[in-house]
């Protein structure tokens, strides 16, 4: 069973965004929600991608995974409105 997965990051000192990016587009069904937030599908638990995940940041970054429960709400986010409905 898929889930949709919310993933937060903070990256503090060093910045690699493209090997963090490459990551989380891996996952084929993804979309970048906001500035440092994305989502994922995935059948994979939520321990499982941040695992996979907090491979590509450093150990001081923060990481923030989070299982959808289905519903919710959003304003001005940087992906489509169709793919949020379609996937949460």
């Amino acid at each position: 069973m898929n889930n949709c997965y919310i993933i937060n990051y903070d990256l503090r000192n060093q910045r690699d965004y493209e090997s963090l990016y490459k990551a989380i587009k891996s996952y084929g069904t993804y979309a970048k929600v906001l500035e440092s937030c994305w989502a994922v599908v995935s059948s994979k638990t939520a321990s499982q991608v941040r695992d996979h995940i907090a491979q590509y940041i450093d150990s001081d970054d923060g990481l923030f995974v989070v299982k959808t429960c289905g519903v919710g709400a959003w304003r001005n986010v940087n992906c489509t409105d169709k793919w949020l409905k379609d996937n949460l």
